[in-house]
């Protein structure tokens, strides 16, 4: 049976209300996010971004050591706010980079380098992703 028009539509602009919800509950919360044997944040590299690991409590955290194996030492960790990750944070990196939030947990959520996301000077929206590819050429 076809959806009726606009079905999808209305499915995806709900969808993009519930992450701006998310979003700001991101931002307005204190996260942990450990710390890599060098002292610096914990990332993990995926599909060209760089993805800063955040948790949500010292059990997810946990979760994550435990699912890498490391679940037996020490894990160093820092308290930042998720507005800082977002928009201190990421752009320091000086690559394409967003915040993984409960990594291999069942509720983990991306907040990916997008406008709207961190700061338009670390975006890499496609729009933009595009004309560079361009200009590449």
């Amino acid at each position: 049976m076809a959806e009726p028009t606009g079905s999808a539509d209305v499915r995806a602009e709900q969808a993009r209300r519930e992450f701006a919800v998310l979003l700001g509950e991101f931002r307005r919360t204190a996260v942990l996010v450990p710390i890599d044997p060098y002292g610096s944040l914990w990332t993990a590299d995926q599909g060209g971004v760089r993805w800063i690991c955040a948790f949500t409590n010292q059990e997810t955290l946990a979760r994550f050591a435990y699912a890498r194996g490391e679940g037996g030492r020490e894990w160093e960790y820092r308290t930042v706010l998720g507005a800082r990750l977002l928009d201190v944070l990421v752009p320091k990196l000086g690559v394409p980079a967003g915040v993984a939030l409960d990594a291999g947990g069942d509720d983990g959520v991306l907040f990916p380098p997008v406008r709207g996301v961190v700061p338009d000077s670390a975006a890499v929206d496609l729009e933009q992703a595009a004309v560079d590819l361009e200009a590449a050429r």
